[in-house]
């Protein structure tokens, strides 16, 4: 069964060459920053602070993954282990790159009698754990934030703690949902039974929209203070459909650059569910966008064209199955925000602080020499740009403003020109709201 994929550690864009440069650099500044320490002490006597549980980036949260006698590759290590996460400063090299992919990869079973969550395995033989599941230790791409908020009386692993996930999984599999309502109930008690505030990143809002919409609403009015979503991907993005064929190597976020590793990492990708549900979703984004051009037909491809690509020739069969599954997973958005209201359903009825940022020109879509998988990306060929904060687009950035639709909550979203997608979490004026709204009480709504 996939609820024992991911096991938790109780203890303690393809774009053109400048832009892709200029990201890479970015990145590189970013990690720097993160390893500078504050050098004032912490308040004492601060009054008690909302506790808070942060739901990290695609690729954020620090993986353990361990194989015995594998069968993947004879290339490859017959055991051994790595951790796999984004800018890991001390990968095993004893391990290439083309190893991880291929160790990470998915198998899938496509009996229509299992629930398509059970589907989905690890290879024989692999194990892949959450390290340090619910501490701050478990993401450390985010120590300048927990820095700040220690500063402001919040305290590390009692007050700020994060739910981390596997981010080749939706959050459907692996235990996710339980896993995660345990460590906000844990959280809440350790507090003075104070009501917890979400924080997510990029990809981590999505695993909590769906824990708020899959949560009983007496068990928000409970445990829920409200929820900062920090450039949620909820529609998803154009870029992730140029990965199918690319591959993305997620210890740098950079393109594969042999045509081995472009294989191993884009059939990686194909075979994670997490793909699909990270991707620009038809039902928000329409034709508004070219994803992929194919230089050797002239054809484009937007969203709305999605079962053409994953439907390419030499895409596995099970491409088709697992993208009509989880493409739009996360539901949020019943059409265009501006015509449509959406199903009080998918709302997630708690007070919402959202952030974005924009007016930095974003890769949404890649001119590829063919659609064939494993191909080492020519930055030579064209991409296509929209506005948006390096990372994700304006259509996804402001598709959360359906949000407004709730009947009662509190609902926000601040623009911040300029501020790109990974100094987000980090900005000054984002961690000040944060630090102001985390403390205000919960709108109370009547009960139906």
């Amino acid at each position: 069964m996939l609820i024992a994929m991911t096991r938790i550690e109780e203890k303690a864009v393809p774009m053109s060459r400048p832009l892709f440069r200029a990201l890479v650099a970015l990145q590189l500044s970013l990690v720097a920053v993160l390893g500078l320490t504050v050098g004032a002490a912490p308040a004492e006597a601060s009054p008690a602070r909302t506790p808070i549980v942060l739901f990290p980036a695609f690729h954020f949260t620090r993986l353990l993954v361990k194989w015995r006698d594998q069968q993947v590759d004879s290339s490859c290590p017959v055991s051994g282990s790595f951790e796999d996460w984004y800018s890991n400063p001390v990968p095993n090299k004893a391990v290439s790159q083309v190893c991880r992919d291929k160790l990470m990869t998915l198998r899938y079973g496509g009996d229509p009698k299992l629930p398509m969550p059970d589907r989905f395995s690890n290879q024989h033989g692999v194990t892949v754990t959450i390290r340090e599941y619910g501490r701050t230790s478990s993401a450390p791409m985010y120590e300048q934030m927990y820095a700040t908020l220690e500063q402001a009386g919040w305290k590390r692993d009692k007050s700020i703690r994060v739910a981390g996930y596997d981010s080749r999984l939706t959050p459907d599999m692996g235990g996710f949902l339980a896993r995660t309502q345990k460590l906000i109930e844990q959280t809440y008690a350790a507090n003075g039974n104070r009501p917890v505030h979400l924080v997510g990143h990029s990809n981590g809002p999505l695993y909590a929209q769906y824990l708020l919409t899959h949560s009983s609403e007496g068990w928000k009015r409970k445990y829920i203070q409200g929820f900062t979503p920090i450039a949620g991907n909820f529609p998803g993005q154009g870029a992730l459909y140029g990965y199918l064929f690319t591959g993305l190597n997620i210890t740098a976020f950079t393109l594969p650059s042999t045509k081995e590793n472009a294989e191993s990492s884009a059939r990686m990708y194909i075979s994670a569910p997490s793909t699909y549900m990270s991707s620009a979703t038809p039902s928000t984004f329409g034709a508004g966008e070219v994803v992929i051009a194919d230089a050797s037909t002239g054809k484009q491809y937007t969203p709305a064209d999605y079962h053409a690509i994953v439907t390419a020739p030499g895409m596995p069969p099970e491409a088709a199955d697992i993208a009509e599954y989880y493409i739009g997973f996360v539901r949020f958005d019943d059409g265009n925000p501006s015509s449509i209201r959406p199903s009080s359903t998918n709302l997630p009825n708690v007070d919402v602080y959202a952030e974005k940022g924009s007016g930095i020109p974003t890769v949404v879509g890649v001119t590829l020499q063919d659609l064939t998988i494993g191909q080492v990306y020519d930055p030579a060929l064209p991409t296509f740009t929209r506005d948006g904060d390096v990372n994700q687009e304006d259509i996804t950035n402001n598709a959360i403003q359906v949000w407004s639709a709730m009947p009662c909550h509190h609902f926000s979203l601040t623009d911040n020109p300029g501020v790109d997608h990974f100094s987000l979490p980090f900005d000054p004026a984002v961690l000040g709201r944060l630090k102001v709204n985390a403390q205000k009480a919960p709108t109370i709504c009547p009960v139906n």
